[in-house]
């Protein structure tokens, strides 16, 4: 029986790649996306062309009621969700005296609200089946913290946080909970710090180069794992060896 999955923020980037990653493991799934329509749709297409299941649905994770909603489509098209991969993000860099108070806001509305209106969507099948995985997407920064990008950073901690208690709470009920945190990924998103930044943090890397977002559909892939269910609580970093 086809598991499925719903991944927040999968039109692009690292959610494109675990949106990939997952259909090729077999999970119908559920690619949400808020602006990016037309590379959700071609995903979509992309997954079913290849014998795969996956349906594009639109919602803003900071908007309840809506991300309930574009869970709830997947549901009716693939059934409940067993594995929910909380990965929709925005950027931020900016210097702590200058951050708008309504972007400090946005970015805790989307990263650590948008993870708990999807929980809160999924958990109740989950826990009346005494089964599922999550796995929510923060940052090194969220680690170690990060100049310049204070509300950013902050609201990826509170996803550890999240992760690490949530997961202790649901332990007993055989759910896992836990958390992912890239590095530098060679996405859209970092493509605007420049050439010389981007070859400065290459060069803060052990591994020397910068992630792709495979890397990190990989780690994922790798918790979301009926084998590895006796990791739970867990932070996988997936760096390149940045922070050692």
């Amino acid at each position: 029986m086809k598991k499925t999955a719903f991944v927040t923020g999968g039109s692009r980037g690292i959610g494109r790649a675990i949106v990939r990653e997952l259909a090729s493991e077999g999970y119908a799934v559920g690619v949400n996306y808020l602006k990016a329509e037309r590379q959700a749709e071609t995903l979509a297409a992309e997954i079913r062309e290849r014998g795969g299941a996956a349906l594009a649905v639109r919602a803003d994770v900071s908007d309840r009621e809506a991300i309930t909603a574009a869970i709830r489509e997947t549901e009716a098209a693939f059934g409940p969700v067993d594995l929910l991969v909380n990965n929709a993000g925005i950027a931020q860099n900016d210097l702590f005296q200058d951050t708008p108070e309504e972007l400090w806001r946005r970015m805790f509305a989307v990263h650590a609200d948008g993870d708990f209106h999807t929980i809160r969507a999924v958990l109740p099948h989950m826990l009346h089946e005494k089964a599922g995985c999550i796995v929510n997407i923060s940052s090194i920064w969220g680690l170690r913290g990060a100049a310049c990008e204070v509300a950013y950073a902050a609201s990826k901690a509170a996803v550890i946080g999240l992760t690490r208690s949530l997961a202790m709470e649901l332990a007993p009920s055989h759910i896992r909970v836990n958390c992912v945190a890239p590095g530098v990924i060679a996405t859209d998103m970092v493509s605007g710090l420049g050439e010389e930044t981007l070859a400065s943090l290459m060069d803060q890397t052990p591994a020397g180069r910068l992630g792709r977002p495979e890397d990190v559909a990989k780690a994922v892939a790798f918790l979301a794992r009926e084998d590895a269910d006796f990791i739970t609580g867990q932070v996988l970093t997936v760096d390149g060896g940045f922070i050692l």
